[in-house]
């Protein structure tokens, strides 16, 4: 089973839901039915017994993704042993054996020319014998792995990359049984210059039951929202703010002073500060403001921690989000074969692109 594609792109529908309507949403339900009222009312009777049968069924495939989440802690377990010892490796805390080392590599060994092969061998004993210190572990991996990601290279700004080098692991744990369904994102860093924390988590919690209000609109668990943690930043390290100086002048006495002011500027440690929901729930705008932090959470725990080696070599194979672009495309064509639009209602003058979306 495929769990990326089962449970939604971020397991959260944040950015995709229709707008909100003043109609109730059980009428609106009826309108999406044609000519529903002109059906006999007995036809309308056995349509409310399908509509039954269909939250049974709902109630049902909740039980079942919560079932699920419980494999996923358990399973968890089983990996966790691999996943300590790639650390351990990362880190040089151990050297691997010569039978761990051991890997076939055939079709790459068949494309390389034997003159390439004797370059490559060549070059690498000089990379050897220039290096004074010999480096320990895998250097760097985990920033490798960020500026490999698509979607982790976009939040990854430069003043990040000094402390990225500090990254050892990245881990996931999930809520306990009983508990309400959440995961949580571990970063582990070794001592460093730039904050005192030794590890910083982020938690998605996650609903798996039919909204009340709308029980057909379920399609399996959902983020509905989600926690960072306080990074305690040495004096002058912050790097999700930058420091702005300013000259003021006094009206009266016609003295200058200079004033110091923190701007916030990007920065993927902003992932650990994301926006947070009121009391009375997420909005619209809330929501779709959400809906890429939910995407890279989701992200990092079915694609980044498990794969996290062929991610560093590239070999990873994430899919283009080409399909949009190609709409378009389309949208374009059409509009340039005379499509009628209605007067007014489209500007036929290119409208700039859409600001990008930061976290805050």
């Amino acid at each position: 089973m495929d769990r990326t594609n089962e449970k939604s792109e971020a397991k959260g529908k944040g950015g995709n839901k229709p707008p909100q309507s003043d109609k109730p949403v059980g009428f609106l339900q009826m309108e999406r039915i044609q000519n529903f009222n002109l059906l006999p009312k007995s036809v309308k009777r056995r349509i409310n017994a399908l509509k039954r049968l269909q939250l049974q069924s709902a109630n049902i495939e909740a039980k079942f993704y919560e079932e699920v989440h419980e494999l996923e802690r358990k399973y968890a377990g089983l990996y966790q042993p691999m996943f300590d010892k790639r650390r351990e490796i990362v880190t040089g805390a151990v050297e691997p054996t010569d039978e761990e080392c051991e890997w076939q590599s055939y079709k790459e060994e068949d494309e390389l020319a034997a003159d390439l092969q004797k370059k490559a061998a060549l070059e690498e004993k000089q990379a050897d014998s220039a290096s004074a210190v010999e480096p320990k572990g895998i250097p760097e991996f985990w920033l490798t792995i960020f500026k490999h990601a698509d979607m982790l290279g976009e939040m990854l700004q430069e003043h990040d990359e000094p402390i990225l080098k500090h990254l050892q692991d990245i881990t996931v744990k999930f809520s306990e049984p009983g508990q309400p369904m959440s995961f949580t994102l571990e970063f582990h860093f070794e001592p460093n210059s730039f904050f005192s924390n030794s590890v910083l988590t982020k938690v998605y919690k996650m609903k798996s039951e039919p909204d009340a209000a709308d029980p057909f609109s379920f399609e399996g668990p959902e983020i509905v929202g989600c926690e960072g943690c306080k990074i305690d930043w040495q004096k002058g390290k912050d790097v999700t703010v930058r420091i702005v100086k300013k000259k003021q002048k006094h009206k009266g006495r016609g003295t200058i002073r200079t004033v110091s002011k923190e701007i916030p500027q990007d920065s993927f440690f902003n992932f650990f500060n994301p926006v947070k929901a009121t009391p009375d729930g997420m909005d619209e705008e809330l929501d779709f403001s959400l809906a890429p932090d939910f995407e890279t959470g989701h992200f990092i725990r079915e694609r980044v921690i498990p794969r996290a080696v062929l991610y560093f070599t590239g070999e990873a194979v994430e899919d283009d989000d080409s399909f949009e672009e190609e709409d378009f495309e389309e949208e374009e064509d059409l509009d340039e074969e005379g499509e009628e639009e209605e007067e007014g209602d489209f500007n036929t003058t290119k409208d700039p692109p859409p600001a990008e979306c930061k976290q805050q």
